[in-house]
């Protein structure tokens, strides 16, 4: 299975790519102030990896409930639906930016490339949790 993770924030959207069972951060899309021009960019991605399926971080509260950037990201995902074949897939992001924010302190990298790079990362880690319960359904 080859999924795309989705990240999207105000300001940038991250992307993540899994050809199996590991994810990888790939890109950071610039938001460009229109909806349709940031999904026609991801759509073209998902087509140049030929993914099956696109994982979006849903950004829920910390106690599951969904506030207004949830609802936000449930419009972006509604009108994706509406834009591909594709299946599109919410999945559960919280603290996502906080454990790619601590991976890439972790690994040294400096402030500037952390904010280039941070949205990507979060993507990845949200894929990789889609993943892992993926598996973990299949194998029960």
């Amino acid at each position: 299975m080859r999924a795309l993770g989705i990240d999207f924030g105000e300001r940038r959207i991250g992307i993540a790519l899994s050809s199996g069972s590991v994810a990888s951060p790939i890109e950071t899309v610039q938001r460009s102030g229109a909806h349709a021009t940031d999904h026609r960019k991801i759509l073209g991605i998902a087509a140049e990896w030929e993914v099956d399926t696109l994982v979006v971080g849903l950004p829920l509260s910390l106690d599951g409930s969904e506030g207004p950037a949830a609802l936000l990201v449930r419009s972006e995902i509604e009108e994706l639906v509406a834009a591909t074949s594709i299946p599109v897939v919410p999945y559960d992001e919280r603290l996502t930016t906080v454990t790619a924010t601590r991976l890439l302190q972790e690994g040294e990298v400096s402030g500037r490339s952390q904010r280039q790079m941070v949205d990507q990362v979060a993507a990845a880690v949200m894929l990789q949790a889609w993943l892992d319960s993926h598996v973990a359904q299949s194998d029960s």
